[in-house]
């Protein structure tokens, strides 16, 4: 049985960005109903869109850090 151990939240600042009306109205229509935040959805869709550099363009992707 794996030891239970008190989670360690990830380290995350706060960075202002704009965004499109238009995006923001596809995201929050693509998580509507669903558990997902706004800001989780952004975090996922740039973690798949780095991965996908270092694919496509052998730029290496920082991993993230606990």
């Amino acid at each position: 049985m794996k030891k239970f151990q008190i989670p360690k939240p990830p380290v995350s600042s706060t960075k202002s960005i704009r965004f499109p009306n238009t995006v923001i109205e596809q995201v929050e229509t693509a998580i509507r109903g669903t558990n997902c935040t706004f800001t989780a959805f952004v975090v996922e869709a740039v973690r798949v869109a780095l991965a996908n550099l270092e694919e496509d363009e052998g730029v290496p992707a920082q991993k993230e850090r606990e």
